[in-house]
C-alpha cells in the first residue's frame, strides 16, 4: 500500500542573509523513496536528478527511481571516511569526518545540483545525516542563514516515525547507537562554523575542495532566480 514519502520537503522558502527566498521546485530532500511514494500536490515530481548519498551495502537491485528519473547518481559520502582514524561515536564526529573525509563527493553534490535542468532530490536512508550536511553546504553557498539551515535540519524530528518504519521494512541499516537516529542540530551548527571558520568562509572551503567557482554562480542563478 503506498505511503508518503518519509521525511519529503522542498527547501524553496527559506532565505538569505538579505532576505532572499530560496525558489520552490529546484531543490527536494528526503529518506529513501519507494516507486510508489505518494507526495502532496505541491511539490514537483518526479525528480528530473537523484543524487543517492547511499554506500553500495545499502543498496538493493538499482535504484528504486530508476524507472521515474532520467538521471541518477550515485555519491556515497560514508563510503570515503577515512579507516582507523577513530571510532565514530556521536553526530558530531560522524558529520565533521564527512567534511574532512568527503570533500570531493560534496563538491560533486553542489555541482550536480548547479547544472541539473529540473527538480533534484537529495537523499541518503533517512535523510537526516549525510543528506542535512550535503543539503547545509548547497544552502550556506548561497548565502542561507544559519537558523535557516538549522531549522530545516531539526524538520527531521517531526519524520522520525515514518523514517523508522521505512528502515524497518527495507532492512537497509546496520546497528548504529540509539543517539545516531536522533537529530543533533549541535552536529550540524559545528559544520556551519567549521566552514565558517575557513578563509573565504564556506566559499572559501569549497573552492579549496576543488569546487568550481562557475558551479557557484549557477547554483544561485537556480535558487534564488
Amino acid at each position: 500500500m503506498p505511503v508518503d514519502l518519509p521525511n519529503l520537503r522542498d527547501v524553496g522558502g527559506l532565505t538569505t542573509h538579505d532576505g532572499r527566498p530560496i525558489r520552490r521546485g529546484v531543490l527536494l530532500r528526503s529518506a529513501l523513496p519507494a516507486p510508489d511514494d505518494l507526495v502532496p500536490d505541491d511539490v514537483h515530481w518526479p525528480p528530473a536528478v537523484v543524487i543517492d548519498l547511499r554506500s553500495e551495502i545499502e543498496h538493493g537491485d538499482g535504484h528504486p527511481l530508476q524507472d521515474l528519473c532520467p538521471r541518477v547518481i550515485n555519491l556515497p559520502l560514508l563510503s570515503s571516511l577515512a579507516p582507523g582514524r577513530q571510532d565514530i561515536d556521536t553526530l558530531k564526529t560522524l558529520y565533521q569526518m564527512v567534511v574532512e573525509d568527503a570533500a570531493e563527493m560534496l563538491v560533486d553534490l553542489v555541482h550536480e545540483v548547479a547544472d541539473a535542468d529540473g527538480p533534484t532530490l537529495v537523499h541518503c536512508a533517512a535523510g537526516k545525516d549525510r543528506t542535512g550536511v550535503g543539503v547545509a553546504l548547497v544552502l550556506r553557498l548561497v548565502d542561507v542563514t544559519h537558523e535557516e539551515v538549522l531549522a530545516d535540519y531539526v524538520l527531521t524530528d517531526h519524520a522520525r516515525e515514518a523514517i523508522d518504519i521505512r528502515l524497518r521494512r527495507d532492512d537497509i541499516h546496520p546497528s548504529y547507537p540509539v543517539s545516531f537516529y536522533l537529530v543533533a542540530p549541535d552536529a550540524i551548527q559545528a559544520v556551519l562554523d567549521h566552514w565558517d571558520a575557513h578563509p573565504g568562509g564556506t566559499y572559501g572551503w569549497f573552492t579549496e575542495a576543488g569546487g568550481d567557482p562557475a558551479r557557484v554562480e549557477r547554483l544561485r542563478d537556480r535558487l534564488l532566480g
